[in-house]
């Protein structure tokens, strides 16, 4: 049923969520899971961002496109989204297979899609929304359908005003006054080429973006196609919308931009994962999760209140389930079922947390092992670290990235990007420096 107010129908839509492939810059997180199953904010998915933002816009067919560790992402998505029987809502998971027509993975986001339009036309529809599944945001996906509609726009692509520090990592585009796209480079890395894919002053105005500094309007990854159009753009063997659609589509078709002013952060590297975390700790964060007009979905766990005893905490945020005793913890964010021992010391670092409680028979028979409990011993201190979910770490335990190179490869730990991670279900010893 068409909405009050708005030029097209929601069933009409399909959303097709992008998994990306082995997510290799966010490793060692996507060692064990796929990159939208990555936890993200102590309790939620990456993939939670792009689902609950189709389900606010009334978007109920949702395919997820994966071929990497998926089967956490679909044990997520199963016990997460449950639509009503007779709404014929889905959101369902098309891991790359084997097929009579081709036995290829994946080779890039087009050829993802395309594999997948015989299970997309089983859908009545007339329009395409694509999204990434590792990109914090909120938008309205309502009004980015109702601008692709009402221009008559064969294809629209979200765009990002950024700066020239990120200018030469994203695909930036070219318009006119009108938003059409008149030209698309990706990753351009000639200062001349970024010379001339800089805003005029004029173009500034008419969209309304203040300053001084050089602004360029970057891809966010995020499309709207008329089927037909995406049909026959696919048609051929190229790779990647960016890369290779896009900018053909310019030269044939009408494809407009569509200005996205607000917080957007593409996770795809542990230096990203890090800063949005460490930004959602702020008073005030760029995106914020207590927004409650538009929530942030995820899977209810029914865990209790956490219990803190003693614990100094400044600009932390904590999930639920956790005990956490008589602890120091600064700007970082602690995961469900989090277990922190007293006198540890937690600074400007992620917990991812634990899948399960361990009881005290257990811990102790850990121990006795040689195994330290799950969770953070005693008087340990970590300092700039991203600590993966069922993680060991004993007592008086140090881990701080000082005086390591900023990408190396350690005993039971990685540093990329100058943060250390701790990679999932890893075991620190007692009195352990790293």
């Amino acid at each position: 049923m068409k909405r009050p107010g708005w030029s097209f129908f929601p069933e009409e839509v399909i959303a097709v969520i992008l998994g990306g492939g082995a997510g290799t810059r966010l490793f060692p997180l996507t060692r064990d899971r796929a990159k939208p199953a990555v936890p993200l904010a102590s309790k939620y998915r990456l993939v939670d961002i792009p689902i609950s933002l189709c389900i606010h816009a009334g978007l109920r067919r949702i395919f997820v496109l994966t071929q990497f560790n998926s089967s956490s992402l679909h044990r997520h998505i199963q016990q997460t989204y449950r639509f009503d029987d007779y709404s014929r809502g889905f959101v369902q998971i098309m891991a790359a297979q084997q097929t009579p027509r081709g036995a290829s993975w994946y080779q890039g986001t087009a050829d993802a899609v395309r594999q997948n339009l015989i299970h997309f036309d089983n859908h009545p529809h007339q329009w395409v929304l694509i999204l990434a599944g590792d990109q914090l945001y909120r938008m309205d996906f309502r009004v980015l359908l109702e601008e692709h509609v009402t221009k008559g726009a064969d294809v629209t692509v979200a765009v990002n005003p950024v700066g020239p520090e990120r200018a030469n990592s994203l695909g930036i585009m070219e318009i006119n006054e009108e938003l059409r796209i008149t030209r698309f480079v990706e990753k351009p890395k000639d200062p001349k080429e970024l010379l001339q894919l800089e805003l005029s002053p004029y173009l500034r105005s008419v969209l309304q973006l203040p300053g001084e500094e050089p602004c360029y309007l970057a891809s966010m990854g995020i499309y709207v196609f008329n089927r037909k159009v995406l049909g026959q753009a696919l048609q051929g063997i190229e790779s990647d919308f960016g890369s290779h659609i896009i900018p053909s589509l310019i030269r044939t078709h009408r494809v407009f931009a569509f200005l996205h002013r607000g917080y957007w952060e593409d996770i795809g590297t542990i230096g990203a994962f890090y800063k949005a975390h460490m930004e959602l700790c702020q008073s005030q964060p760029p995106f914020d999760f207590f927004d409650a007009t538009y929530p942030i979905y995820t899977h209810c766990r029914h865990l209790p209140s956490s219990t803190i005893t003693c614990a100094r905490m400044e600009h932390t945020l904590v999930a639920e389930g956790c005990r956490i005793g008589d602890a120091s913890l600064e700007r970082s964010v602690i995961g469900i079922r989090s277990v922190i021992g007293s006198g540890a010391r937690i600074t400007s670092s992620i917990l991812m947390g634990n899948d399960f409680f361990e009881s005290d028979a257990e811990a102790l028979a850990a121990e006795g092992r040689g195994i330290p409990r799950l969770g953070i011993g005693r008087n340990s201190r970590i300092e700039r670290a991203i600590i993966d979910k069922n993680a060991r770490i004993g007592d008086n335990v140090v881990i701080s990235p000082e005086g390591k190179h900023p990408h190396m490869d350690g005993d039971g730990f990685y540093v990329r990007d100058g943060i250390v991670v701790i990679p999932r279900n890893a075991v620190i010893h007692h009195n352990r420096v790293i």
